[in-house]
């Protein structure tokens, strides 16, 4: 009797405990804050790297660097990676197709871009002296000395060749009438042609410039001159804006209206251009590994004589539309006919 007793008791208190753990349930379900609901809500962070691209000039060195070392935001460091493109046209179908974040380009490009509809931003101005002329005779001592001559070029409706328009413009110069200009398939190209004796004077960007002098020398040929680079000519003929912003960082579409991360962009490229001016040998290390045909000695004097300082577009607008009025004065089509908007000035 007491056995019996004592089981029955047993079994009323396991139902009653039973029945506390589906009423508690029950109300769990019905009535308590959807926690795991509120957590999927939330975006979960991503360790996609950022997709930085540029050409195999100095204005992609701190690109390479950053794609070392990652892009700090908020205290955390992103992966980055760097992939090279060989020409604005390139570049342009990059974009179309969301291969790239981040992009050195030459200033004209995104304010064309910008004015076509396309929600870009230009994050800085990196590059003021990327090209430079390099002659056979010593007595070329300016761009205006090529009167009469013909001038060995790699551009083709690009900064460069926009520059160089409106230097020989302000100059009372002009192509085909006063001088011819040689069209190179590329600028290695147009060092093959130098090398081989088949021109003897070339206007190339950094680091091809440095290329064709190191290689000259290691061949014994005769002597060739760097003789003066755009940025100082231009000086020379725009006193009232004698700046040339040629270069910059621009933002891809998708990533345009994230300021933060732009301003980590902008602080990540001024840092790596540090680095390169206060480590050529170890930046041209690091370039040559992206660049491969580039020997060490022709990178590391490139970025020695380049003006490398990545200033935030806001900071230099004034340049920049004292630049693009002069190009809308004769080249409308190369900026899409008018000064972009305020907010296309990053970051």
């Amino acid at each position: 009797m007491r056995i019996l007793l004592i089981c029955r008791i047993a079994a009323s208190r396991s139902g009653t405990t039973v029945l506390v753990l589906l009423l508690a349930l029950l109300l769990a379900a019905c009535g308590a804050p959807q926690a795991p609901a509120a957590a999927a809500s939330a975006p979960e962070p991503t360790d996609e790297p950022l997709r930085l691209a540029g050409p195999g000039a100095v204005v992609s060195f701190p690109l390479m660097r950053m794609a070392e070392v990652g892009v700090t935001v908020d205290g955390r460091v992103l992966p980055a990676e760097f992939r090279l493109w060989q020409s604005a046209d390139q570049l342009r179908v990059m974009l179309a197709r969301d291969e790239v974040d981040y992009s050195a380009t030459p200033a004209n490009l995104p304010a064309l871009m910008a004015n076509r509809g396309e929600p870009v931003r230009l994050l800085n101005v990196s590059v003021w002296g990327l090209l430079w002329l390099v002659s056979r005779d010593p007595q070329v001592r300016d761009f205006g000395d090529l009167r009469g001559r013909t001038l060995l070029t790699p551009f083709r409706r690009d900064m460069g060749a926009i520059a160089l328009h409106e230097l020989y413009a302000a100059q009372g110069l002009e192509p085909g009438r006063d001088l011819q200009l040689r069209q190179a398939r590329d600028a290695l190209d147009a060092v093959a042609l130098m090398l081989a004796g088949q021109a003897d004077h070339a206007v190339l960007p950094e680091p091809t410039a440095s290329l064709l002098l190191q290689r000259n020398r290691n061949e014994g040929g005769a002597p060739l001159y760097r003789v003066q680079s755009l940025e100082a000519a231009w000086a020379l003929r725009f006193p009232q804006q004698p700046e040339l912003p040629q270069a910059g960082v621009m933002a891809a579409a998708p990533r345009a209206a994230d300021t933060a991360l732009a301003q980590a962009i902008v602080a990540a490229y001024a840092e790596a251009s540090r680095w390169c001016k206060d480590d050529p040998p170890a930046c041209a290390a690091l370039a040559q590994r992206h660049l491969p045909h580039m020997p060490l000695p022709a990178l590391e004097e490139s970025i020695r004589v380049t003006r490398l300082d990545g200033l935030p577009t806001a900071q230099v607008r004034p340049q920049l539309e004292a630049l693009y009025r002069l190009i809308l004065a004769s080249q409308p089509e190369a900026v899409g006919g008018r000064l972009p908007d305020p907010a296309f000035y990053g970051p």
